[in-house]
C-alpha cells in the first residue's frame, strides 16, 4: 500500500499516514482510480484539533478489519477542512441536506464523478445509541453500490439541486428598521444569566457581540452594552478561557461557559482580541484589557512561528485524554500552591470532587472585587497572590505532555489575527503587540502573497493551495489595520491589491455575489459560495468589509456596487437570523449609518501627533477608518498640518468638521461622530 499522505504537509493528513487505510489526498488521482475501478469515493473530512476526529481514527481507521472493508469497497480520500474549506463546504451542505445536521469528522460517499449520495458525521465502531456502526455503514453502502447503483446515482443527481439555489433572498435595501429587527431577535435569544445566546453547546458569539456594541455606540441603548459586557465577563471568568495560560478554547459543552471542548483555535482568539480592544475602548474596564493581553501573550508565546506568523491550533487532547493538560486535582493544586492553596482553590472554583471527570477546570466563579472583599483583601493584594499562584501552576503545567500543535500557517486566519493584534497595538499603545503585528505582516506579505495572489497555506517551507475569497479579504483587512497602525502607505497598497483580486477573481456580476473560489480554481462539483458567518466571518462579509473601508479612504469605486448588491441580497435573512450574519450585520450597520474617517497630519513620531493618535485610540467609534495626512487617498487630499501643529480631521463620508489640534476638541468630535 502506498503511503501517499506522508508526502503531504498538513499535520492532520500526516496523522493518518500510517493507517492501514489506503488513503489518497484530494485530487485527480483518486477520482481517476474510482472511475477506472468503478468504485465510489469514501471522503473523510476533519482537522487536527478535532477530538471526535481522533476518536474515529483510533476506533476505525487504525482498525485492520475496518480498513479492509474500506479498501475493498472504496477509494478513500482524506481532506483537511482547514486546507480545503471549499471541499468541506460543498459536502457539508450535502450531509446537512441528508441528515439535518453536520460536524466533524464528516464521512461522505460520492460517485466517481464527485456527487454525494450518502453521508454523516461520526460513526461508532459498534451499533450504539441508535447509530449504526461504521462497519455496518461500509457494508451497506458497498452492497447498495453493487445492487442498486441506479438508485444511488439518481439520489446523487437529485441532491445536486441544493447547489442551484440563488444566493441570499429577495433584494431589498438595508435600513435602520432591519438593523433594529436584528437587534431585537438577537436579544430575544440572549442568556441573561450566563451571557451569550441560546443553550448548550455554547460558542463565543464574538461577531454578534461586536454588532451589538456598534448599535449601542450609535444609539446609546445601555441594555446592548450590558449584554456585551456580561457575555465577555462570563466567558473570561469561565472554563472557556484558559485561566493560567491565556487565550480561549473553542466552545463549552454546557451553557455556563464552564466545561470547554479544549482545543484552541487561532481564529476564535483573533476575533476575541479584537472585540476585547473595542470593549475596552467603550468601557475602559481594566479586566477586559487584562484578558485581552493574556490572550495576545498566549498567541505570542505558543502560537507564533520563528518567522513571526501564527500557527493554526492546539489539540484538545494530550496523552489520549481530552483536556488532560489543563485540569487539576485538588492535591495537585495544594502541592504547587503551598500556603496560598486554600485561597486560590476557592478563587478558581476547585474542589475535592472536581467539576470535570473528578478533576478541576479552573474558572473564577466570583469576580475579583467581590472575592477580595469576602476574604478581607484589597483587589491589588488578591491579584498579587493570584499572579504568584498562576506562575507556580504554569511551572507545574510546563512539565506535562503538551497538546499537539497544528503548525500550518493559514492565510485567512493569519489575516484575522493580524487585524486583531494590530488593532490592539494601536488601541492599547503597546509596543510589544506592535512588534508582534509587524513580524506577522512582513511574513504574510512576503511568503503568502505570490505574484499578487494569496495562497491558502504555508507549511513545510512552501506556500500551497491557491487562496480563497476568505484569504484575500482577511489579509487585506490585516494589511489595512497595519496601515492604520503605522501610516506606511505600502500596507495600504497591499490592502488595495487584495481588494482588486476579490473583485476580479471572485465576484459574480450576473448573480451579484462573491464566490468562495477563484475563477481559475480547479473545478469541483459546484462552485461554492456562502455568506453565512460561522466560526469565522464568511469570505463574502470580509470582502464587503474590506471594500467598505477602502471606499471610506478612496471614495466610491468599483467595489461600491458590490457592497450594495451583497447587502441587499441578504438583508431579509440578516433580519431574520442575526446570529448567522454577525459580521455582515456590522457591514450593514456601516452602510446604513455610515463610517467615520479621521485624517491625522503632522510629523511622524512627533509628540503632538502621537497625542492625537492616543485620543483616537481611546474612543470606540464604529466603522472607524484612519489615514495619515500624506497618504495617497481621496480622503487625505488637501488635509495638512496647520500652523505648524499636528492636526486632526474628523469626517463622515467626505464631509469633515473643522480641523483641530486640540485633544479635548478631537474627543468631542469623535464622540459626536460615533452616534448616528
Amino acid at each position: 500500500m502506498s503511503n501517499r499522505l506522508a508526502l503531504e504537509t498538513s499535520p492532520y493528513l500526516r496523522q493518518h499516514m500510517h493507517n492501514p487505510v489506503d488513503w489518497y489526498p484530494w485530487g485527480d488521482e483518486a477520482f481517476a482510480r474510482a472511475r477506472a475501478e468503478d468504485k465510489p469515493i469514501l471522503l473523510s473530512v476533519g482537522y487536527a484539533a478535532c477530538h471526535w476526529c481522533h476518536v474515529m481514527a483510533h476506533e476505525s481507521f487504525e482498525d485492520e478489519a475496518t480498513a479492509a472493508l474500506m479498501n475493498a469497497g472504496f477509494v478513500n480520500v482524506k481532506v483537511d477542512r482547514e486546507e480545503r474549506p471549499d471541499v468541506d463546504a460543498i459536502y457539508m451542505r450535502a450531509v446537512q441536506a441528508l441528515t439535518r445536521h453536520g460536524g466533524w469528522p464528516m464521512t461522505v460517499f460520492l460517485t466517481p464523478d464527485g456527487a454525494a449520495f450518502y453521508g454523516g458525521t461520526y460513526f461508532p465502531p459498534d451499533d450504539r445509541h441508535g447509530m449504526p456502526s461504521f462497519r455496518r455503514v461500509l457494508a451497506s453502502v458497498a452492497e447498495a453500490w453493487r445492487m442498486r447503483r441506479d438508485d444511488l446515482v439518481a439520489s446523487a443527481t437529485s441532491l445536486l439541486r441544493i447547489y442551484d439555489e440563488p444566493p441570499g433572498g429577495p433584494s431589498v435595501p438595508v435600513h435602520t428598521g432591519l438593523l433594529d429587527q436584528a437587534v431585537r431577535r438577537a436579544m430575544a435569544m440572549y442568556d441573561p444569566a450566563s451571557g451569550g445566546f441560546g443553550g448548550a453547546p455554547k460558542f463565543p458569539p464574538t461577531m454578534t457581540l461586536d454588532f451589538l456594541l456598534r448599535r449601542w455606540a450609535r444609539h446609546g441603548d445601555g441594555a446592548l452594552l450590558q449584554a456585551v459586557q456580561h457575555s465577555w465577563d462570563r466567558m473570561a471568568r469561565g472554563g472557556l478561557c484558559d485561566q493560567l495560560g491565556g487565550g480561549f478554547h473553542r466552545y463549552t459543552v454546557d451553557d455556563t461557559w464552564l466545561v470547554p471542548h479544549f482545543e484552541k483555535m487561532l481564529y476564535d482568539n483573533a476575533l476575541l482580541v479584537r472585540l476585547g480592544a473595542h470593549l475596552w475602548q467603550a468601557t475602559g474596564d481594566p479586566a477586559v484589557r487584562e484578558t485581552t493581553d493574556a490572550a495576545l501573550a498566549w498567541v505570542e508565546r505558543e502560537m507564533t512561528s520563528s518567522d513571526g506568523a501564527f500557527y493554526a491550533s492546539l489539540d484538545a487532547d494530550s496523552e489520549g485524554h481530552e483536556g488532560k493538560f489543563y485540569v487539576w486535582s485538588l492535591d495537585e493544586l495544594h502541592a504547587a500552591l503551598g500556603d496560598d492553596a486554600e485561597l486560590l482553590a476557592a478563587y478558581w472554583g476547585a474542589s475535592r470532587e472536581g467539576n470535570f471527570e473528578g478533576r478541576n477546570i479552573l474558572w473564577r466563579p466570583t469576580a475579583d472585587a467581590a472575592f477580595a472583599a469576602s476574604r478581607g483583601l484589597t483587589v491589588d493584594a488578591l491579584r498579587a497572590i493570584v499572579a504568584r499562584g498562576r506562575e507556580a501552576l504554569l511551572a507545574t503545567r510546563a512539565t506535562r505532555v503538551r497538546p499537539a500543535r497544528d503548525e500550518k500557517i493559514i492565510a485567512g486566519w493569519n489575516g484575522l489575527m493580524l487585524r486583531g493584534v494590530a488593532e490592539c497595538a494601536r488601541v492599547f499603545g503597546d509596543a510589544r503587540w506592535r512588534a508582534l503585528a509587524q513580524r506577522a505582516a512582513d511574513f504574510l506579505a512576503e511568503r503568502l502573497v505570490v505574484d499578487g495572489r494569496a495562497f491558502r497555506v504555508y507549511a513545510g517551507g512552501e506556500a500551497r493551495i491557491s487562496g480563497f475569497l476568505e484569504d484575500h479579504a482577511a489579509l487585506g483587512l490585516g494589511f489595512l489595520a497595519m496601515y492604520e497602525l503605522t501610516f506606511d502607505d505600502a500596507w495600504l497598497e497591499r490592502a488595495r491589491a487584495m481588494a482588486r483580486v476579490c473583485r476580479a477573481q471572485f465576484w459574480d456580476e450576473r448573480a451579484g455575489a462573491f464566490f468562495d473560489t477563484a475563477t481559475d480554481a480547479a473545478p469541483l462539483i459546484t462552485r461554492p459560495r456562502d455568506a453565512f458567518d460561522n466560526a469565522v466571518p464568511s469570505g463574502t462579509s470580509l470582502a464587503v468589509d474590506l471594500l467598505q473601508r477602502l471606499s471610506a479612504l478612496d471614495g466610491d469605486g468599483e467595489g461600491t456596487e458590490c457592497i450594495r448588491r451583497v447587502l441587499r441580497a441578504h438583508a431579509d435573512l440578516m433580519g431574520q437570523a442575526p446570529l448567522a450574519f454577525g459580521h455582515l450585520l456590522g457591514c450593514a450597520d456601516t452602510e446604513v449609518d455610515g463610517s467615520v474617517s479621521v485624517v491625522l497630519s503632522g510629523t511622524p513620531g512627533a509628540a503632538d501627533l502621537e497625542a492625537l493618535r492616543s485620543v483616537v485610540a481611546a474612543i470606540y467609534v464604529p466603522a472607524l477608518t484612519l489615514a495619515g495626512g500624506d497618504a495617497d487617498t481621496a480622503l487625505a487630499a488637501g488635509k495638512s498640518a496647520r500652523n505648524g501643529r499636528a492636526t486632526a480631521y474628523v469626517c463622515r463620508g467626505f464631509t469633515c468638521e473643522a480641523p483641530t489640534s486640540d485633544s479635548a476638541e478631537l474627543t468631542r468630535a469623535l464622540r459626536d461622530a460615533a452616534t448616528a
